[in-house]
């Protein structure tokens, strides 16, 4: 099979026998549009948690169409309906943020018009480092350089960052040195957590830009973290962090408001909140909370 060229981490859901009722399963998965060597669009599942396709659907144009099911209230459920037959496929979408719902499903349904259709991306900086960004989807403007959409950081990657800041300011309870963001997020800090948890590359994607392959190699994050331009925009934030007037751009991130004041309250109110996550992690789920999104 060809490599994808629409992905987004989704679940699947089924349809509860005899009812309208759609019950989400909790497996981590995504969905990949790809031309296969058939030349036909197939729509395929992944289990992202043993990388085994567990669905492969073939496609034939104007035969499908993939919308929002608004009766489900507790979790963005999703189906693929087919013009031809009763089918219905259901999916929940796994990214913890919402922004680029929309994107996707518009890029699936004009691949499933014509498989010739070339996706659009509206909430990424294209990965030339052009300076005209794309406008979002949604009418706030997101600052260049900082973030390309609405985003909530992972138990993962906060895991991962505290790992990062732990072994460049010392145990918790010192004080944090005078370093800046660019010290810190440095490749060599970086790559070597993709090699020791894989499972973030997976987490990182969707905030990738779009014309990487997807899911994109630890090799293409290696790249991403070494070139100029992720090196510009961890300037960039840096600086504007120093200003103290990033208040509401942190909170995106799930940090309080005061995270934004400033280098060190940033760091340490990832430290703590990493530290919430762990705590919380071990934690049984039932009922709604099936559809826990990463």
């Amino acid at each position: 099979m060809a490599e994808p060229i629409l992905a987004f981490k989704a679940g699947r859901a089924f349809r509860r026998q005899g009812t309208n009722f759609v019950d989400a399963e909790p497996t981590k998965g995504s969905v990949e549009l790809s031309r296969g060597d058939d030349e036909l669009l197939h729509f395929l599942w992944k289990n992202r948690t043993n990388n085994h396709i567990e669905e492969d659907l073939i496609l034939f144009p104007s035969d499908a169409i993939f919308e929002k099911v608004p009766q489900v209230t507790s979790g963005r459920v999703y189906v693929l309906k087919f013009s031809s037959s009763n089918q219905r496929h259901f999916f929940w979408m796994q990214d913890v943020s919402s922004a680029r719902d929309d994107e996707f499903v518009n890029n699936v349904n004009g691949l499933l018009q014509d498989l010739d259709y070339t996706p659009v991306w509206n909430t990424s900086a294209s990965a030339s480092g052009s300076s005209s960004q794309p406008q979002a989807s949604t009418s706030q403007a997101q600052p260049s350089c900082t973030t390309t959409g609405t985003f909530q950081a992972s138990a993962e990657q906060l895991a991962a960052l505290q790992q990062i800041l732990t072994s460049m300011t010392g145990p918790a309870g010192t004080d944090v040195p005078e370093l800046s963001l660019t010290d810190i997020l440095t490749p060599a800090n970086i790559t070597p957590l993709f090699t020791s948890h894989p499972e973030l590359i997976n987490a990182l994607y969707p905030h990738l830009p779009p014309d990487l392959p997807v899911p994109p190699s630890s090799e293409a994050i290696q790249q991403i973290v070494s070139s100029p331009q992720f090196r510009s925009a961890v300037a960039n934030f840096d600086q504007a962090l120093r200003t103290g007037l990033l208040g509401g751009l942190v909170r995106n991130l799930g940090l309080p408001e005061e995270a934004g004041t400033g280098i060190e309250p940033f760091l340490r109110a990832i430290q703590d909140q990493a530290d919430r996550e762990r705590r919380s992690s071990g934690g049984g789920s039932s009922g709604q909370d099936i559809m826990d999104t990463d």
